[in-house]
């Protein structure tokens, strides 16, 4: 049975400090790297995301058989990872994650002598992986397709006889995800050298270590939106680092903009309101595009219109966002426009709103959190809200806490 939250926005300036789940895309690279590793020591702080917890299933079951249901990390990190290991599995996942492209990371899986079979559509889950120790060699992969493909491959590089050389070809989109994986595994000892378009990485062994995940900077982004249309707000988000490796850290600057002030302090960050923002948002979303739906709703809400380019990642992420996102902020009276070239506009065009209707989340984690604050503008009703537990599972725990007040509704 389908279930919807209706929710309205306290009458008082929000000021709390919130418990932000741990980064979800560290942990399920120091799973990878722990079984790279053969760490044996606890890693702390490891996301309770959906996404999480079954790439923990999966490498703890032992089994043969893995639904992964709607982890887009765990398909691509198992894929190359079970490629590289010795035996017979199969992996699948939701519906969604069945039309959810993994031929680039198939194709240089099987260039690197890797054999891996399609067991519906070519192209896409589920998968029938035949693993083996992989000797390794050159790989070229295109620099403008999901940077999931190049950290799967990224992973197990050190642990193939030859080492592996990728070179990107043409642009490369979000740049910083693949930072991440390499400084990730540069704490585990391996040495990735990095120049330009090409990344070399030798044969050579993993060093288990000690490791606590920092909080996630991609959930904090929700909690910007909230600051920036309270009046008055001062929230505290603990276990965020100023020195993150993770790119959405970019959105503390990005919301400066829209008049919100970041604080670092020794437990985190604070932020609060300044009122003060931009006449009018442009920015390339090409190396954060899980910021982009949070940014989109803020802007709109806000009145700030905006150009974002460099969207193409999100055709192919948990929904098509960009058609989602102008579907639903019609439903709150935004107009968004969208061009082939990966731009999505607002240039203020209003319409009317469509009363009674519930912003659809299309099985997207991101759609229910980018849209919950907009309850301060007004109410508004959340179509499937427990899809938060793919990266958030306290979400609406703590926007209970926050002060917004949440009803179940079944509709009829």
């Amino acid at each position: 049975m389908s279930m919807e939250y209706v929710i309205t926005g306290p009458g008082q300036p929000v000021r709390l400090s919130v418990a932000l789940p741990a980064s979800k895309s560290i942990s399920n690279r120091i799973l990878i790297l722990n079984a790279l590793s053969g760490n044996f020591y606890e890693t702390e702080n490891l996301s309770d995301s959906d996404d999480t917890r079954v790439m923990i299933e999966a490498l703890n079951s032992g089994g043969a058989d893995f639904n992964i249901k709607a982890a887009g990390t765990a398909m691509r990190f198992l894929t190359a990872f079970l490629a590289n290991c010795e035996g017979e599995w199969t992996i699948t996942g939701t519906e969604r994650m069945r039309n959810r492209p993994i031929q680039p990371l198939v194709d240089a899986l099987t260039a690197l002598g890797a054999r891996i079979e399609y067991i519906e559509k070519r192209g896409f889950p589920p998968l029938r992986i035949f693993g083996r120790p992989l000797p390794g060699g050159e790989v070229s992969l295109p620099g403008n397709i999901s940077s999931q493909y190049i950290s799967a491959l990224l992973m197990i590089a050190p642990t193939m006889k030859n080492g592996l050389a990728i070179r990107l070809e043409g642009e490369v989109i979000s740049a910083p995800y693949i930072h991440l994986t390499v400084g990730l595994m540069e704490q585990y000892g391996v040495k990735v050298d990095w120049k330009g378009d090409a990344l070399n990485i030798p044969h050579q062994a993993y060093r288990p270590i000690p490791f606590r995940v920092e909080s996630d900077w991609s959930a904090a982004s929700y909690w910007y939106t909230v600051a920036a249309l309270s009046e008055g707000a001062e929230i505290e988000l603990p276990g965020l680092s100023k020195s993150s490796m993770q790119g959405d850290s970019m959105v503390a600057k990005l919301f400066s903009q829209l008049g919100v002030t970041t604080t670092h302090t020794p437990s985190g960050v604070k932020l609060s309101r300044t009122g003060r923002r931009c006449k009018r948002f442009v920015y390339n979303f090409v190396d954060v595009p899980d910021l982009a739906q949070t940014l989109a709703v803020a802007c709109a809400l806000l009145g700030v219109p905006f150009l974002f380019s460099g969207l193409q990642s999100l055709r192919i992420k948990e929904t098509d966002r960009v058609d989602a996102l102008m579907r639903e902020l019609r439903k709150l009276g935004y107009v968004l426009k969208n061009s082939r070239n990966h731009t999505l506009k607002w240039s203020g065009e209003r319409c009317e709103p469509a009363e009674g209707h519930a912003i659809a989340t299309y099985e997207d984690h991101r759609m229910a959190m980018a849209f919950a604050p907009a309850a301060l503008a007004g109410a508004v009703t959340i179509a499937d809200p427990s899809v938060v537990t793919k990266s958030y599972p306290r979400f609406w725990k703590e926007m209970e806490r926050a002060g917004f007040t949440i009803k179940l509704h079944v509709p009829l």
